[in-house]
């Protein structure tokens, strides 16, 4: 699935973890991918680097020497970002998957507030962000429509199920592609 539900005949190009298996998980257990701790390759090529929670800030934005307390005043923990280098873009994945009302169903309206975020943090090493979504079939129910349409408004994404690798920049393996 893609915005709004449209879409989304071939899921095998996607991200399929539903919130059961991490990104890094996923992306290892696909032709020609191969992840050696946050380092994902591409027919042994570097294309990305996949962070959750504290390992974005103790790795990633260690390694970038890039002090969050002199941008942020309090952590954002990713469920899972993924910097892929072929296109300079940190993707912050958010999973949000239930079976009740609640308390998510408020937290999608913070995405704006949180790109801004990401966005300041990362403007000094300029690595350009997308927050995105990953959304659990509940909110494909009407009353979603107002959240899910600011979502795109405020320059956010969501998907329902699964995000395409394209999507995230990622090379696609040819016998994923079918017609």
């Amino acid at each position: 699935m893609i915005k709004n539900g449209k879409g989304g005949g071939n899921t095998r190009t996607g991200l399929i973890f539903e919130g059961k298996v991490d990104l890094s998980t996923f992306l290892a257990s696909q032709p020609h991918y191969f992840v050696d701790n946050d380092k994902v390759f591409y027919d042994n090529e570097l294309v990305a680097r996949v962070f959750k929670k504290h390992s974005f800030y103790n790795i990633f934005l260690k390694e970038l020497n890039i002090d969050w307390t002199l941008y942020l005043s309090k952590k954002l923990l990713p469920d899972d970002c993924i910097f892929v280098l072929l296109n300079n873009i940190l993707y912050v994945i958010e999973c949000k998957f239930q079976s009740v009302e609640g308390s998510v169903d408020e937290k999608l309206q913070t995405c704006d507030f949180k790109k801004k975020q990401y966005k300041k943090l990362m403007a000094s090493a300029n690595i350009d962000v997308q927050y995105t979504y990953l959304l659990g079939d509940w909110f494909k129910n009407p009353k979603y429509k107002d959240v899910l349409d600011y979502i795109i408004s405020v320059g956010c994404e969501f998907y329902f199920e699964y995000i395409p690798l394209s999507k995230l920049g990622l090379p696609v393996p040819p016998e994923k592609i079918t017609d």
